[in-house]
């Protein structure tokens, strides 16, 4: 089993980080892995429950798929997800908080767990691991880039 746990100041609210985390196909506009999100179910009137499915680039020009729960919806507040493997001790789960720490200023934290235990990739857990961890502080510092290259990004009226 390997955790992930890395946090970052961002120079916005956390309302607008918040919205941007919650605008799924704007995902593709500044996450470097991510193809598109799909929401297949939306959830409760709060989140709780929604199932988004992530197609992602992976190395070699190959692309990757998760399905994803997401729990524990605190608007402007964070969330926890599962990502659901196709077999039983294959899920991965994660979560996301955003702590206030001035009206213009947010400082969001990620966490995430994961494990193979599978041949062959259980093999190289460490390097996958590690590609996927930095991929994922990159989406997080490139989400924080877009919303100050986009001072008059707001919420979908959709």
């Amino acid at each position: 089993m390997r955790e992930h746990r890395y946090s970052i100041d961002m120079p916005h609210s956390a309302k607008r980080i918040w919205t941007l985390m919650q605008d799924y196909p704007r995902w593709a506009d500044y996450a470097p892995m991510v193809i598109k999100v799909e929401v297949i179910h939306p959830g409760d009137a709060g989140g709780n429950g929604l199932l988004r499915r992530v197609t992602y680039k992976m190395p070699f020009g190959r692309e990757g798929c998760a399905i994803e729960l997401v729990t524990d919806v605190v608007p402007e507040g964070g969330y926890t997800y599962r990502m659901v493997g196709r077999q039983a001790g294959q899920d991965q789960t994660g979560k996301v908080t955003l702590e206030a720490i001035s009206p213009d200023k947010t400082r969001l934290h990620f966490e995430e767990r994961y494990h193979l235990d599978k041949a062959p990739f259980k093999w190289f857990e460490g390097q996958i691991y590690g590609f996927i961890n930095k991929q994922n502080e990159k989406s997080m510092q490139a989400l924080s880039d877009y919303l100050t290259a986009h001072p008059e990004y707001a919420a979908p009226t959709s």
